[in-house]
């Protein structure tokens, strides 16, 4: 499959069903490509996009929003939206250091290795009761019923979300999303920030009540963090103000469910499309890490991420200006033939796994990743426990959130035969 990479659109249908020819063709011909209907470089080779990582000095991370451009009419429409809730401020992923360590050191506490591994036995019972609720059925769709709420309801239990928020919690977390990588209309940007509006409320008015109700969680830990004034002539430490607090957790809702619900989405995709490694992983469970890992670098839920160039400078070979906004293009790295060999096939035990830019690399390497691994790796020790072998529904259509910087199927039918447990 070849496209004329001068016309070559991220927005068009067939695409973001299939970018990865296109990616294919872009490393081979154009590695920094500038698209031209959105003034916008795409960064598609491992090696440069790698380049932009360790530089955060000249790409910036402070990129505001991770839609498209609007033109002035709807920013003041946005903005009308925007002040019903507290002001949008870059924190972690939007900022850069030395802000950005600053805030992720505080929240980092939260995703220690060892706060992960006492998450588990959490994650396992949830696990086995979601599959206790539709092993006898013979038949899922593993979107709605598996790959939505485990994640979502883990990342809702670090957060104190009581069950009776849950779908609300699922609802804030899409409209938080609903804008980033794609072409929606103005009124549905509309409609989504009044989401996001209403997900601060509630979380404003949660971590008000921690003041006189303090609790052993992340919202309490952020109340009572402190954080190093951004006025070199002022020593003292100040608390976070509450625009602060509610944009590191709007990062830990997305980050927390959305990955996850594509990647374990997507890994029942690959293990139905490659039966002998589900027989594999069946007979010698120790193979789960690897499984997890390809997946991860085969699908990369994160498709890209946003970058602004601080000062000219050259790319591979492409000359950027100050100002500039460019994405790299995670998923097209981690398919990048100079580096993994027959780079779309499934290969669990292909050397050089950890090397996939599923989480990022740099200051920026995602907080959540060892929650996100432990998830996979508990849903597929239970799963293969529970389930003998499964295929792809007739019924399925394959279609993808219609981004292209976050990737996943918006459904799945399974049909599955149960293990016979006489």
């Amino acid at each position: 499959m070849k496209t004329d990479l001068a016309t070559f659109n991220p927005f068009d249908a067939q695409t973001l069903q299939c970018p990865f020819p296109h990616y294919a063709q872009m490393r081979e011909e154009a590695p920094v490509l500038l698209v031209e209907g959105i003034g916008v470089h795409l960064v598609t080779r491992h090696d440069l996009v790698m380049e932009v990582l360790r530089d955060p000095q000249t790409y910036s991370s402070l990129f505001g929003g991770a839609g498209m451009p609007l033109n002035a009419e709807a920013r003041e429409r946005l903005s009308a939206v925007v002040k019903d809730g507290y002001p949008r401020v870059p924190t972690m992923l939007t900022a850069d250091q030395p802000d950005h360590t600053r805030y992720r050191r505080l929240v980092s506490k939260a995703f220690h290795p060892k706060v992960i591994a006492e998450l588990e036995p959490f994650v396992r019972q949830l696990t086995v009761r979601l599959i206790d609720s539709w092993i006898a059925n013979g038949h899922i769709e593993f979107v709605k019923e598996f790959g939505v709420p485990l994640p979502v309801e883990v990342i809702a239990h670090a957060l104190n979300v009581p069950q009776s928020r849950l779908a609300d919690f699922k609802r804030w977390s899409d409209d938080s999303i609903a804008g980033i990588g794609t072409n929606i209309s103005l009124d549905e940007r509309v409609r989504a920030e009044g989401g996001v509006n209403e997900f601060q409320h509630y979380f404003a008015e949660q971590i008000n009540l921690r003041r006189t109700d303090p609790r052993d969680d992340i919202l309490t830990n952020l109340l009572n963090a402190s954080i190093e004034d951004d006025d070199p002539e002022v020593t003292d430490k100040r608390p976070l103000d509450m625009p602060e607090m509610l944009s590191i957790v709007a990062q830990l809702l997305v980050a927390g469910n959305e990955t996850t619900t594509k990647m374990l989405t997507e890994m029942m995709r690959l293990l139905a499309e490659n039966p002998e490694q589900w027989q594999m992983i069946k007979d010698d469970p120790s193979r789960i890490d690897r499984v997890v890992d390809e997946t991860l670098r085969l699908s990369t839920p994160t498709q890209g991420m946003w970058r602004v160039l601080t000062k000219d400078t050259e790319l591979g070979g492409t000359k950027l200006t100050k100002g500039s906004r460019i994405v790299i293009v995670f998923s097209s790295a981690n398919r990048d033939e100079r580096l993994f060999d027959d780079p779309d096939a499934f290969d669990p035990d292909r050397e050089n796994l950890r090397e996939n830019l599923a989480f990022g690399k740099g200051i920026h390497f995602c907080l959540g990743a060892n929650l996100s691994r432990l998830e996979g790796r508990v849903a597929l020790e239970e799963l293969s426990k529970r389930i003998e072998s499964f295929t792809l529904s007739s019924t399925n259509k394959y279609e993808y959130f219609p981004s292209f910087m976050l990737r996943g199927l918006t459904s799945l039918d399974v049909d599955f035969v149960a293990v016979d447990k006489k």
